[in-house]
């Protein structure tokens, strides 16, 4: 019997070594496998080793909504979030009198929107000499004159194109920038969904090397869609990555590289130099058409700060607006307009894929109605 058992223990410490040795040999399959990164030294002269590319399997590209009318297919989202501003208004502006009380809150309702001070006096003597001037019999007056005069602040004049086309024989290349927890990487891969949704092929950089969560989170947005994502080693130079990127897209003849930044403290003024300095180097091999700063639409004042800093150091050219849902004030998309006279390009209204949206002046104005 006690043999037997002998026998019994050594059968099972053999499958155990086994079972041990295929686990490894597995694992040693999957890293040989698995995508490689590098540390690239110089980026004035990076290394003749072609950047890394991360193939998704075909079972996991998606194909992205369509971007037209998609702002308008999130319009109830909208409407909910920012309904105590127009619903707040229109409320105010139906009044039996509109004396010195009623226009105080008036003026209380439109701060409190995140509009800012010079836009809200505008507003509120627009709205003043019009109500004395026309009148305001009914709901549906007062809607008209309050949509006209929020649209001519949000004005439907500014070109909210995204430069992501050149007749030059390259690909367009757009720099994010903004501060950690705006949704800086999220707002990348989803941005990538809405141009591979237009028909444009993308390669995304990950030059945010000092979080490490970041080239993972960009490797899986660009899986979904197909797109190339170039990597670099943890805490690797941010701008030898983003160079290597603009590189891989010339190489690959590709319509837009767009380049994640690292999400600088605004307040640390030696890393928004450095900031600058990514945007240098990448020139060095295409020029920059597209800076789009990502803002927080929750932060309000905070969020103004940010973006005169950011534009200081490189030179914005439009606003992404995120978490516009929520509790967000819709004010704060004229406040940030005519704080750096870019305008706001694209608006993230929920955190599903394509939740992004380009900006339609029109409709957001009617979801501040609705």
């Amino acid at each position: 019997m006690s043999n037997l058992l002998e026998y019994v223990l050594i059968g099972v410490g053999i499958l155990a070594a086994i079972v041990v040795v295929v686990g490894l040999a597995r694992r040693a399959k999957a890293r040989e496998l698995g995508p490689s990164t590098r540390e690239v030294i110089s980026p004035s002269a990076p290394s003749t080793v072609r950047p890394d590319q991360v193939e998704p399997p075909l079972d996991q590209v998606q194909a992205p909504e369509p971007t037209a009318g998609r702002l308008e297919r999130l319009r109830s989202r909208l409407a909910r979030s920012n309904s105590a501003l127009g619903q707040g208004l229109l409320a105010l502006l139906v009044r039996d009198r509109l004396d010195a009380q009623t226009w105080d809150e008036v003026e209380e309702t439109l701060l409190a929107s995140d509009l800012g001070v010079g836009p809200t006096q505008e507003l509120l003597a627009a709205l003043k000499r019009r109500t004395m001037a026309e009148g305001v019999s009914d709901a549906a007056s007062a809607r008209a004159l309050l949509r006209a005069e929020l649209l001519a602040l949000v004005d439907p004049t500014m070109d909210r194109r995204l430069a992501t086309h050149t007749d030059e024989n390259r690909p367009a290349v757009v720099l994010v920038v903004g501060v950690n927890g705006t949704g800086k990487t999220t707002t990348t891969g989803k941005l990538a969904r809405v141009l591979v949704a237009d028909g444009r092929t993308v390669v995304l950089g990950a030059a945010d090397t000092f979080r490490a969560a970041a080239a993972l989170q960009l490797q899986t947005w660009g899986g979904r869609v197909g797109a190339q994502v170039i990597t670099g080693a943890e805490g690797a130079d941010p701008a030898a990555v983003a160079f290597d990127a603009v590189r891989a897209g010339v190489e690959a003849g590709a319509d837009v590289v767009l380049i994640d930044t690292a999400g600088r403290l605004h307040t640390k003024t030696g890393l928004m130099d450095e900031l600058g300095k990514v945007k240098r180097v990448v020139e060095k091999q295409a020029p920059v058409d597209e800076v789009l700063l990502v803002l927080d639409a929750t932060t309000g004042q905070n969020g103004l700060r940010q973006a005169q800093v950011f534009s200081e150091v490189v030179q914005i050219t439009g606003i992404v607006l995120t978490k516009l849902d929520g509790t967000a004030k819709g004010g704060i998309v004229v406040a940030v307009q005519r704080e750096l006279g870019v305008p706001v390009k694209l608006v993230g209204l929920g955190e599903g894929a394509d939740d992004l949206a380009p900006f339609d002046p029109e409709a957001f104005v009617d979801a501040l109605l609705d």
